[in-house]
């Protein structure tokens, strides 16, 4: 097949990637150092797996910044631009995705498209109508981060917003290009998988809210967390994952993608979708609080990131935390790596790692390695099994 897919981020790179083994794929980008990086093998994100496939599989994968060339009929264009939240319109911002069907519809018509960045419930179903194209449909991705090209090699399933030949043919491509035999096919109506997307990563927002909110109680009540928890997830019906203590979830999905559920509940009855987003803005405020109760002048932040092998800051947890704790006048300065440069988000970057350690009454981290094993007594985290 001839597969063209447009944004080369977590969703577009891994899904190239995976499809690039067995098909002539051309990845679609804005970024022209993203697209040099591609084209020599260099893997412009954070995941080990498609760091393999550059290095040890034969790729039939190109990257461009030119439509034309990307549009020159290819059988299936996958749409993988971001789509971020909009909090005054309390609407997902997806002209990313607009502007993409504008360019096929000129270029490429008669191409299947498969929208595979987060829209809200009903948006297939409306664009279909606006750019009179019917060839359209949504096929929603459930991907970890830095673990992307992992998970479409080991789908849990794959959902299908269609019943068409075409999308049937598609889901045999993706089918194939997996390691996952047994994987599951399911077909619907574009907005049932739109759907699912949403309350997917929601019940993962809720999962996370309901652990850290047992992690207060514990922490307030001076109790084990890491005993209750053990003793909760052994009941085969919870089970012992996703349920690791954090400063609050974050991220590119589950902040947006819960917020956007709520806002499609107009009109329909509801308590615990928005008592999720707010039990997030809670525990972001206790986090807050212990930290001011220990009367810091220097906060050290370490790691931007919200998970191990990540490099994904966007909308994470700290940033609210940070703006806590300024707004209390305590200075932060942040340890991370990953950025070369003298400041962030209007706070000191410090790249010693001992220096840091020295400026900071307190350091707050929201996952545990080993630097942060040197220095456990100025340590804050709430990382109880040391993962996720």
């Amino acid at each position: 097949m001839k597969i063209t897919v447009v944004g080369a981020g977590y969703v577009g790179l891994s899904l190239a990637t995976l499809l690039s083994e067995q098909n002539d794929v051309i990845i679609l980008d804005i970024v022209k150092d993203k697209v040099e990086m591609i084209n020599k093998r260099i893997n412009p994100i954070s995941d080990k797996k498609i760091d393999e496939f550059f290095k040890e599989k034969e790729l039939n994968l190109k990257a461009t910044l030119d439509c034309k060339e990307a549009f020159d009929s290819p059988d299936f264009v996958i749409i993988s631009t971001p789509t971020d939240y909009d909090e005054k319109l309390n609407y997902f911002n997806t002209s990313t995705v607009e502007d993409s069907l504008t360019k096929i519809k000129e270029l490429c018509p008669n191409s299947t498209i498969i929208i595979k960045s987060t829209i809200p419930v009903g948006y297939t179903e409306k664009v279909k109508e606006k750019y009179g194209l019917n060839n359209v449909f949504f096929s929603p991705e459930f991907l970890r981060e830095g673990k992307g090209l992992e998970d479409n090699l080991y789908p849990s399933r794959i959902v299908i917003g269609d019943y068409t030949d075409e999308a049937k043919k598609f889901a045999l491509v993706l089918k194939e290009s997996c390691l996952n035999e047994n994987v599951r096919i399911i077909y619907m109506s574009s907005t049932e998988a739109e759907a699912v997307k949403l309350f997917s990563n929601t019940f993962l927002a809720l999962r996370i809210a309901y652990f850290n909110e047992l992690d207060t109680y514990a922490e307030l009540k001076h109790l084990n967390t890491k005993n209750i928890i053990e003793g909760v997830s052994l009941d085969p019906r919870i089970g012992d994952y996703y349920n690791n203590p954090s400063f609050g979830y974050g991220g590119y999905c589950l902040p947006k993608d819960t917020k956007q559920l709520l806002s499609n509940y107009e009109n329909v009855p509801q308590n615990l979708i928005e008592a999720i987003i707010k039990s997030n803005e809670t525990r972001k405020n206790h986090i807050a609080e212990m930290i001011l109760e220990q009367n810091p002048n220097t906060v050290g932040v370490y790691r931007l990131i919200m998970k191990s092998n990540s490099d994904n800051y966007r909308s994470s947890a700290i940033f609210d935390i940070i703006d806590l704790l300024r707004a209390k006048g305590i200075e932060i300065i942040i340890y991370e790596p990953t950025l070369d440069c003298m400041m962030y988000d209007r706070c000191r970057l410090v790249k010693d790692f001992d220096q840091f350690n020295e400026e900071s009454d307190i350091v707050l981290a929201n996952r545990q390695d080993e630097n942060t094993n040197k220095i456990k007594q100025k340590i804050y985290t709430r990382d109880i099994f040391l993962r996720d």
